[in-house]
């Protein structure tokens, strides 16, 4: 087990590998409204604690109301959302946040840098995770712990986002974790 890494759950197949390894933490994405109970009972059954990504939820408003609703109902670790909205009522309601935002240019990174200041989420996910010099960026001038994510498919890239910085992994690539 690497301490760094959130496996990130897309299926049921990953579900079933993340309950034989010793990980107690994941990411939950691209689920449908439909089959969350049951996940999330399964989740309970086995002592997991996921983050749910509320904006990857199929059949489900992508909003502060459907935050409410999960973190009543299931009591997840923490939320995960690239809406300001969101993160601010998981916040008020006591689970971790995750504020997730996508650099793709330098526009980006300054908007991103502000809403996180502005935020001051638990955590900010950054994609692409192997954008090492924004991780260290991000890092440095808003103080926020870093969770790297998306394209990141070898060690090499785990350990140089880790050198960045980043405190925290998301990979839904099985070999990593």
């Amino acid at each position: 087990m690497k301490p760094y890494i959130l496996p990130a759950i897309r299926s049921m197949k990953d579900l079933e590998k993340l309950a034989k390894t010793d990980y107690q933490t994941c990411v939950l994405l691209d689920t449908h409204i439909s089959h969350l109970k049951g996940i999330m009972q399964f989740m309970q059954q086995r002592q997991l604690q996921p983050y749910v990504h509320i904006d990857l939820i199929k059949g489900m408003s992508h909003d502060e109301f459907a935050c409410e609703y999960i973190v009543q109902q299931y009591r997840p670790r923490g939320i995960v959302s690239t809406k300001m909205k969101v993160i601010k009522k998981a916040k008020a309601l006591g689970v971790v946040t995750i504020f997730r935002v996508f650099i793709i240019d330098s526009h980006a990174l300054e908007r991103s840098i502000e809403l996180i200041k502005r935020l001051e989420p638990d955590y900010v996910e950054v994609l692409p995770g192997i954008a090492d010099k924004v991780i260290q960026q991000i890092q440095q001038q808003t103080g926020a712990r870093v969770i790297a994510g998306g394209l990141i498919s070898t060690e090499d890239e785990v350990q140089r986002a880790v050198d960045s910085g980043a405190t925290y992994i998301t990979t839904s690539d099985r070999s990593l974790w």
